[in-house]
């Protein structure tokens, strides 16, 4: 079996015990005696399994077709972190809704685990479309989906070319192929950018070889003095109690991790492109006012055609919207898929 390596600075990096911010209602582990959830496996069109919790209006009438969601949980996260919260909460409200794992990542198939494959992750929000669409008690004309952080570059993605996904949403988004080339604010220069895919490349001839796994990325395993504001803010959710969750048979040190040699595939996803053949089918932005990445939500809106809307949640940072309840706009959620999925 292959030894795994994580970064050097992981390595050298103990996790640090700490107190999680449970400022704002966070709740992401939320349960509801008012919702059932039942897990679901299915296939996508590659024949990969993805694997979702389905969640019920606790008493909902079987007979009669719903309005359904499907719900994909920030880039590197699992379905238990964050989109669980929205699938339940907006299942609260009446609509059936699907939490998914996307491939590679959770309790969903792939290999290698921890890939990235942008084009995979848009077929696994179809998927779940094909999978809600053969359910009796879903209105097929009624689906919609709703994406956090890389989710909502992802269900841009798979929209524009599945006009089945009538009304879509997003929170905290991400555009992932952006974040990698150009960086946060287009910080990132040629140079770096031609450094990083040639260390990926340079790992595939390691990786063939029969050389160790590299990954790269995601959260931080530690904070001290040095550390930044974004680091601070991803390793209170994903590394504490408020957000921590480790799927069975992986490890906490790879979770929010990708590969290093597959990371550099989001070089190549514009999902912005073309984003305004998605209407006249509605779509929402929604960011916080603080949030590192508001620059993704207000690029996609000024591209997209209409109906559209922008919502800025005050003093909201990214990491606030995937689990304070009083800060997350539940109700005009609620509001806009009710009105656009009638």
């Amino acid at each position: 079996m292959k030894k795994i390596l994580l970064l050097a600075a992981l390595l050298a990096s103990p996790l640090l015990a700490t107190g999680a911010d449970m400022s704002h209602g966070a709740d992401n582990f939320y349960t509801s005696a008012a919702v059932a959830v039942q897990k679901v496996t299915f296939n996508n069109q590659y024949g990969m399994p993805v694997t979702g919790s389905l969640f019920l209006p606790r008493g909902m009438d079987r007979t009669t077709p719903h309005a359904a969601l499907v719900v994909g949980h920030p880039m590197g996260a699992v379905k238990e972190q964050s989109s669980t919260l929205y699938a339940t909460k907006l299942a609260e409200q009446g609509f059936v809704t699907l939490a998914i794992d996307l491939s590679f990542w959770g309790e969903s198939g792939g290999e290698p685990r921890n890939a990235v494959s942008p084009d995979i992750y848009a077929e696994d929000f179809s998927a779940a479309v094909d999978y809600l669409r053969s359910q009796s008690f879903v209105d097929r004309d009624r689906i919609g989906a709703l994406g956090i952080c890389g989710s909502g570059s992802f269900v841009i993605s798979a929209a524009k070319i599945d006009p089945r996904i009538r009304a879509v949403a997003t929170v905290s988004m991400y555009d992932m192929g952006a974040a990698n080339r150009d960086g946060l604010g287009h910080a990132v220069t040629l140079q770096q950018r031609r450094a990083v895919i040639a260390a990926a490349a340079e790992q595939r001839d390691v990786e063939f070889a029969g050389g160790p796994t590299r990954y790269t990325s995601g959260s931080v395993h530690h904070i001290d003095a040095t550390s930044s504001p974004i680091e601070r803010e991803f390793f209170d959710f994903y590394r504490t109690p408020r957000g921590e969750f480790t799927p069975a048979g992986t490890t906490p040190q790879l979770t929010t991790h990708p590969t290093l040699t597959s990371n550099v595939k989001f070089m190549n996803f514009y999902p912005f492109n073309d984003i305004e053949t998605i209407s006249p089918r509605p779509m929402l932005f929604i960011a916080g006012s603080q949030a590192h990445s508001r620059e993704f939500s207000e690029a996609a809106y000024k591209l997209a055609g209409q109906p559209k809307e922008l919502l800025i949640v005050p003093d909201a940072g990214h990491v606030d919207l995937y689990d304070r309840v009083e800060w997350i706009p539940f109700a005009r959620l609620t509001a806009f898929f009710r009105t656009n999925l009638q």
